[in-house]
């Protein structure tokens, strides 16, 4: 049987992107850690087979400790992913009003996804961070939090009240789970794949991401995610998280991964695995040939203290 770790207690998220993985196994075993890392260091371990872990989020962006925990350590692979939608109900124990509430409950990405909400809603209530959403219901249900920002699915799990639901401050938005193991051949490609790589630079020189950039342009090579993180040597000292569109056994991929080893000292490859279909639109933006902005007038703007 495989073992799927999941971000718990039950009823978060996490765990209905863990129900989804494609395995072999029909009848995994879920099973709960109370962090990101706990399923990772379980998963080094071998105490489970897989991990499912939130990667990003189209509006509160990356989970630096998911992208932290799979940068350092023991390597690990990411071999799919998972993207939901992703609203939030406000659950309450049976017979709260949304006048009794002075607490509200939820993981640190939910809250910015419902701020405006919240604030519209109830803006006297005070926000309280949980490691999950599901714990942040299950401590509505013993009584410390007065609501919490939930799946409406946790509700009957908890023996909680929806007191209202799809609550977002932006329409559409979506979740990215990943698929982690360990270390093993990528799936093969697809045709519509993503490499996922850190990237550790010699040095900090100027023109340093340019020449980094510059291997995945040679190559027809979009990024679909960068961002740079903190190494821990010190401050100023970066790596550089990486989402680009291709496999590894592509020809351009292959070519740009050969000329990125030249360049950095390190580089730690986390897999290339097939896209998620995601329920926003996919199309990009036409190719713009200038902003339309006078750029001299626009310079010494900002020169005389004015933000246009």
């Amino acid at each position: 049987m495989t073992r799927i770790a999941y971000l718990g207690p039950a009823g978060t998220f996490t765990e209905r992107a863990a129900s989804q993985v494609q395995d072999a196994d029909t009848d995994p075993e879920l099973i709960p850690f109370h962090t990101v890392l706990a399923e990772l260091d379980a998963l080094r371990s071998g105490e489970v087979d897989v991990a499912v872990v939130a990667f990003e989020n189209s509006v509160e962006g990356s989970v630096a400790i998911s992208l932290d925990g799979l940068a350092f350590g023991e390597p690990l692979v990411i071999t799919d992913e998972v993207v939901l939608p992703v609203s939030f109900a406000l659950l309450v124990r049976p017979g709260t009003t949304l006048a009794d509430i002075k607490t509200v409950a939820a993981h640190s990405h939910a809250e910015p996804q419902c701020r405006n909400w919240l604030k519209a809603t109830i803006p006297d209530a005070t926000f309280e961070p949980s490691a999950s959403n599901a714990d942040a219901a299950r401590e509505v249900q013993s009584g410390r939090w007065d609501a919490a920002l939930a799946g409406a699915f946790a509700a009957p799990r908890y023996g909680l009240e929806v007191l209202a639901d799809e609550i977002h401050d932006v329409e559409g938005a979506e979740t990215r789970f990943v698929v982690v193991r360990r270390p093993q051949a990528p799936p093969v490609p697809t045709g519509s794949d993503k490499t996922t790589l850190v990237l550790f630079p010699h040095d900090d020189h100027p023109g340093g991401l340019l020449e980094i950039l510059a291997e995945f342009a040679n190559q027809g090579i979009n990024l679909e995610r960068l961002e740079s993180r903190p190494t821990g040597d010190g401050l100023g000292q970066y790596c550089f998280s990486i989402d680009a569109e291709g496999h590894i056994n592509d020809e351009a991929m292959g070519a740009a991964l050969m000329g990125l080893r030249a360049l950095c000292a390190d580089i730690r490859y986390l897999g290339s695995y097939p896209k998620a279909h995601s329920t926003a639109s996919s199309e990009r933006r036409a190719p713009r040939t200038g902003s339309g902005v006078d750029s001299a007038i626009w310079l010494e703007q900002l020169r005389q203290g004015h933000t246009p």
